[in-house]
């Protein structure tokens, strides 16, 4: 195959992704001193691993991602069957695999799973351990715990796109919309990928139909909403 073709192949299958999966959190963040995570397990038929801008994941036709798919898939369906040990167990080995985006988001769940299962982890210090924890729950969609956590982010560390982004898709699931405006203006004023990342991302669907989300996502506006 041309590598033009290859090339366009790549950027569709990065745009498909990056649909619903809440993938303003999945890109590589070194700046941000954080790990971007993302905020809900995907049906296993769905799962698979969301290239990052700027990042280098492996090859989806290698045989270690191919098997830390498998694995994904797998510990997916058993943590949607609420089999958090088993998907424990699973997520563990996706956690250490190469396949790099698959073992952030496997990460991420062995703290739901442990927190299902009722062992709960250290007690947070961090910004960064602020912020994953306001991710956890806003993919368990323990939208007051993550709002409380990410607001502990944003005030230890003022002015993080990340942290502003996350605290915007938390505000607009509650239903907070006016925060959420703010909180996604801000976010896209930081880093103006954001915009891009916000129009596909289902945690925005209560604003999708307001004319302000519609400027805010708009590539070159946002700065009038």
């Amino acid at each position: 195959m041309p590598v033009s073709s290859r090339r366009s192949r790549a950027r569709r299958t990065r745009a498909a992704a990056a649909n619903g999966n809440g993938a303003g959190r999945l890109r590589a963040r070194s700046r941000a001193r954080s790990k971007a995570v993302p905020r809900r397990v995907a049906p296993a038929s769905q799962a698979r691993a969301i290239v990052a801008p700027g990042s280098t994941e492996m090859d989806r036709s290698d045989p270690q991602f191919k098997a830390a798919l498998k694995f994904f898939s797998a510990a997916a369906k058993y943590f949607q069957k609420q089999d958090y040990k088993k998907a424990q167990e699973l997520f563990e080995k996706v956690a250490v695999s190469a396949a790099r985006e698959l073992a952030e988001r496997a990460r991420v769940h062995l703290v739901l799973c442990g927190q299902k299962l009722g062992r709960s982890g250290p007690a947070p210090k961090t910004v960064s351990d602020y912020y994953d924890l306001g991710v956890a729950k806003l993919n368990a969609r323990d939208l007051v715990q993550a709002i409380d956590f990410l607001n502990k982010a944003d005030k230890a560390d003022p002015d993080r796109e990340h942290i502003q982004y996350a605290l915007a898709a938390a505000h607009a699931l509650q239903g907070n919309i006016e925060i959420a405006f703010e909180r996604l203006k801000v976010a896209i004023a930081l880093r103006s990928g954001n915009r891009f990342q916000a129009r596909y991302d289902d945690d925005f669907q209560s604003l999708a139909s307001d004319p302000r989300f519609q400027r805010l996502i708009s590539p070159g506006d946002g700065r009038n909403s």
